[in-house]
């Protein structure tokens, strides 16, 4: 009975999904629909496209386990910082003079923005070679959340499950592009609401209520962490410099990703910014806030901690009414399947605008256009699949490994470059191409050693973990992008202008929202 329960929830989840991609797919008939939606993209459904695209099924299986275990209650801090750093913040900062910009530069992709904000055609190949290659593992890591919850739901092997999930998100955004995607997010990002309070709810009641519950985890101990007793109910936990650097990477790192950046080329206007703000972070409280908090009771689950972190999360489940699992089911779905749209969308129409087009001698309109993109998002999707399935049958760390790998590398690449490039007409192409080298550089060193020179040598703490390496590389990159554009060479002034004069148009408001001299 209950596996009927949840092949049925399944089968309606995935007929409303695909029924939206097709319904959508008569507002794809240009590239700029089919990518952004035509720019006319409201609050809500920005928002929570911008949310879902930010908390995957890693934040809810993978991260909130890890950390949670880390950290204790204490991880929930990750999750606040992910709400105002990575969406209050995002939204005030980079929201409203990225939307500018980007139409005035007419602009699809991050790549494409550096390109034209710099006047270089190698920093947007270099940029969108970096998203391409980043982007895969980012994307494979997505499907390993996955597998201990359909195996204990189903008993299939995960294949199964990646397969099924590859080929019905593929079905939605390749009919209906971003409009099908933003749809889908919003009602995906409804679930995920409903989900984590549901089972937050449900683990507490299920181990005594709350007071007995914070009772248990004050109890536990671990002397290889700390010898404070209960430290992990404790209100910065075991490691303080630890947890600031996992909140700074997945929060500030958001600011340099491409998937979420894109997100506000295609909202509507001023109202739906100052709106959509507000929901996003009201999002991000709900669903990463209850998401990590919910991992600060990891300790209770030694068992399934031995087997791993990602299997603590699902052993929490596993006691759960078959309704509960069913709806979790679901969660960790529209978490995946929202992010792998994003990300898919994102590396096809880079790879198809920034490489593909620019090389070809006969420039394809705009119909060819789209169906090279529709290619590549199958191809995208297929490649990324393949990788998860080998990782998960091979036993290998590698692609979980470079999840951290691939956060760091892009937002270390693009964070400063894109802030300042938004911002002010002194950054410059060689500060631009130091962050590009310093960003990726520094990650893949640490993947070298990884993989090869740690039986040799050992980092210090600080750098032995690619979390605290991408942060590091983000903050210092804040401060080298600047210092390099003083001594560096600078654009043509006229040039500079004219990009910057789309902040200074005038636009008529209404008096409710500015107030004159004369009132």
């Amino acid at each position: 009975m209950e596996i009927v329960l949840y092949a049925t929830m399944l089968v309606v989840f995935f007929g409303v999904m695909i029924a939206i991609g097709f319904y959508c797919r008569k507002k794809t008939k240009s590239t700029d629909n089919f990518l952004l939606g035509g720019r006319k993209v409201g609050p809500w459904l920005t928002a929570f496209a911008y949310g879902t695209s930010y908390f995957s099924a890693v934040v809810f299986i993978g991260y909130a386990g890890q950390f949670g275990y880390r950290f204790g209650v204490a991880s929930t801090w990750i999750g606040i910082g992910n709400a105002v750093i990575g969406s209050l913040l995002a939204w005030v900062i980079l929201g409203r003079r990225t939307r500018i910009m980007t139409r005035h530069l007419k602009t699809a992709t991050m790549s494409d923005f550096f390109g034209k904000r710099f006047n270089s055609e190698p920093l947007k190949i270099a940029a969108a070679i970096i998203i391409f290659i980043f982007l895969i593992p980012y994307t494979a890591s997505l499907y390993n959340g996955l597998a201990r919850l359909f195996e204990m739901a189903f008993d299939v092997p995960f294949w199964v499950c990646v397969v099924i999930m590859s080929v019905l998100t593929a079905v939605y955004v390749i009919a209906g592009g971003y409009m099908a995607t933003a749809i889908n997010d919003f009602i995906q990002g409804l679930i995920m609401l409903v989900g984590i309070v549901a089972v937050i709810a449900a683990v507490i009641m299920t181990n005594g209520g709350w007071n007995e519950i914070f009772l248990k985890l004050s109890l536990v101990s671990d002397e290889t962490v700390s010898a404070q007793a209960g430290v992990f109910t404790s209100f910065f936990g075991p490691d303080a410099l630890a947890l600031l650097f996992v909140v700074i990477l997945t929060s500030l790192g958001t600011w340099g990703l491409p998937q979420m950046v894109q997100k506000f080329y295609a909202i509507k206007n001023e109202d739906a910014i100052k709106k959509g703000t507000i929901i996003s972070t009201l999002f991000a409280i709900v669903v990463a806030g209850g998401c990590y908090f919910l991992g600060g009771f990891s300790r209770l689950y030694p068992e399934a901690a031995a087997k791993g972190y990602d299997a603590i999360i699902p052993s929490m489940l596993s006691t759960l009414s078959p309704i509960l699992i069913g709806l979790v089911i679901i969660l960790v779905l529209s978490a995946s399947m929202s992010t792998l749209s994003s990300l898919s969308m994102t590396s096809a129409s880079t790879v198809t605008l920034d490489l593909i087009k620019p090389a070809m001698k006969n420039k394809p309109d705009e119909k060819r256009e789209i169906l090279i993109i529709r290619g590549l998002i199958a191809v995208f999707i297929a490649i990324s699949a393949a990788l998860a399935i080998w990782q998960y049958n091979a036993g290998s760390v590698f692609i979980a490994q470079m999840m951290g790998v691939s956060w760091g590398a892009l937002a270390g690449a693009f964070l400063a470059p894109f802030l300042y490039g938004l911002y002010s007409k002194k950054t410059t192409k060689a500060a631009v191409w130091f962050s590009f080298i310093y960003g990726v550089g520094v990650m893949v060193l640490y993947l070298l050693y990884f993989f090869a020179l740690r039986n040799y040598f050992t980092l210090p703490a600080i750098l032995s973990s690619p979390l605290n390496l991408g942060a590091l590389v983000m903050l210092s990159d804040l401060i080298f992008v600047p210092i390099i554009s003083l001594f560096t060479k600078k654009q043509d002034e006229k040039e500079l202008d004219e990009m910057f004069a789309c902040y200074g148009k005038s636009a008529t408001v209404p008096a409710k929202e500015v107030l004159t001299d004369e009132e």
